[in-house]
């Protein structure tokens, strides 16, 4: 009973914060016509400059040097495949005349500036990349001000953001149309659409086209995720706390936050600044629910609409959207809390990484054998439950890149990916197997050292290490992408 005491709380609670946020539901219906959006930014200009001035100044305090070496990778040469019209990504109607570029169907080098970090996501059509002196570089589709420069405008090479300038990133995430960025000091900026208060301003002003530090007060932030319109972050104390779009009970605070505002028109209770995540639950087989215990929360990933994430007890949880058995409790049910996924439950099969896509799920066991759930394609079978992918077994995974229906991951000295049509070259298999069903090496890539994958909608990133010669002379042979 005492959960369902800390349930009613919860929506109490859900409820009295949706309050706050209901004046400014008035404002939702404009994206279409464009001057009422306009209109709306400037009325909202002065406001938006007021509301962080309670924000203490940025935390002069550098996270612990032995946590910020865990974040520091090798550096490496960016490669890049797939489609790189990016205004058209996503789209239906991509023409191929309309391409601002040929998609890439094999990698191509892409530009001569070395990183650390690369990251995108599944439904995005713009990345974030981090050079070796901890700058964040933007690039791609820019229609909600997601790269942070101040305008609209897409960017077809990567750009230093000015606002981020001097500050060391170590980690940042996509959505759909935003992007968080994480300092080594432990903040937050946001940029973007904030339709749904997905940037954690505490309002819903329509686009943030600069990084602004979003309002939370509690310990250090070491992680952050986007889902399509919503955001995670991960604090330093292995707490997890949510803000945006609660729809299919994403955010985990057991609500879809829905409401009707007339008989008709359905609209939610956005989360404008980040909430913590308090409950975690186990169900059994007989359908008895409690709680579960001690959840330190050490890795997470989002997918479009449901989050996985591990503790440090290697329990997986999953939460958000339950079409395809994306959450991988054996079935189709939408959970609005985190709900513990028994199958990793015995001790040798502890997860120690998740990587989530659009409509499923992948994890890594700690004997490094990779399980996938939900669904990558559109027809035929969905695993409800997390299910071993035989092609990889064997094979020692070093990084994972996952998009909308397609997959790459550095595994050993190759690269291997799979993804069914359509596709766009993310694979890099090249222009003639541009698709397949099952886990393909790409020959081509053998040898280059990939320490890094990360994928975006319809596109692949890579990073190849290459401080040793062989990798270099490797290199010289990849032709070379100048958009």
């Amino acid at each position: 009973m005492s959960n369902n005491g800390a349930g009613g709380r919860k929506r109490a609670n859900a409820a009295t914060s949706g309050r706050t946020t209901k004046i400014r539901k008035p404002r939702k219906p404009s994206p279409d016509d464009e001057d009422s959006n306009d209109s709306n930014i400037s009325d909202q200009m002065p406001q938006e400059q007021r509301s962080p001035s309670p924000m203490p100044d940025e935390p002069m305090v550098k996270l612990p040097e032995e946590l910020l070496k865990t974040f520091i990778k090798p550096a490496g040469r960016l490669l890049i495949s797939g489609m790189v019209s990016w205004d058209l990504v996503a789209k239906r109607d991509n023409n191929p005349a309309n391409r601002s570029h040929p998609n890439l169907y094999t990698f191509h080098k892409f530009t001569d500036r070395r990183y650390r970090l690369i990251i995108s996501g599944c439904g995005s059509a713009h990345s974030v990349l981090i050079s070796e002196e901890g700058e964040a570089y933007t690039l791609g589709r820019n229609n909600a001000g997601q790269l942070g420069h101040g305008d609209t405008t897409t960017r077809n090479l990567p750009e230093l953001v000015p606002a981020l300038k001097g500050m060391n990133i170590i980690h940042a995430a996509c959505g759909r149309n935003h992007t968080l960025f994480v300092t080594d000091t432990g903040a937050v900026y946001a940029c973007g659409e904030n339709k749904s208060g997905q940037c954690g301003l505490g309002n819903t002003t329509p686009q943030i086209l600069k990084p602004t530090r979003i309002r939370y007060h509690g310990a250090p932030i070491v992680k952050v995720g986007c889902g399509a319109e919503f955001s995670m972050i991960l604090d330093c104390n292995g707490a997890l706390h949510s803000f945006g779009l609660p729809e299919y009970g994403q955010l985990g605070h057991n609500t879809d936050g829905k409401y009707f505002v007339t008989s008709t028109k359905l609209s939610y209770h956005f989360e404008t600044t980040p909430k913590h995540i308090a409950l975690f639950f186990e169900k059994s087989k007989d359908g008895h629910v409690s709680p579960v215990k001690d959840v330190d929360i050490v890795d997470f990933s989002c997918g479009l609409n449901h989050t996985v994430a591990i503790d440090s007890k290697k329990r997986a949880y999953s939460w958000g959207f339950g079409g395809f058995g994306r959450l991988g409790h054996a079935e189709q049910k939408d959970e609005s809390v985190p709900r513990l996924i028994k199958y990793f439950e015995t001790s040798a099969r502890g997860a120690r990484s998740v990587h989530c896509g659009a409509t499923y799920s992948l994890a890594v066991n700690e004997l490094g054998v990779l399980f996938l759930f939900g669904q990558t394609k559109r027809t035929g079978e969905a695993n409800m439950y997390p299910k071993p992918v035989q092609d990889l077994t064997g094979w020692n995974i070093r990084s994972v890149g996952t998009s909308y229906t397609s997959i790459v991951i550095a595994a050993d000295d190759s690269l291997i990916a799979w993804g069914v049509s359509p596709t766009y070259g993310e694979l890099g298999t090249g222009e003639i197997t541009k698709s397949t069903a099952r886990p393909k090496e790409v020959s081509r890539m053998d040898g280059l050292n990939i320490t890094q994958v990360a994928m975006g909608y319809s596109h692949t990133l890579l990073i190849a290490e290459d401080s040793s010669d062989e990798v270099k002379q490797k290199l010289e042979k990849l032709p070379v992408f100048e958009p």
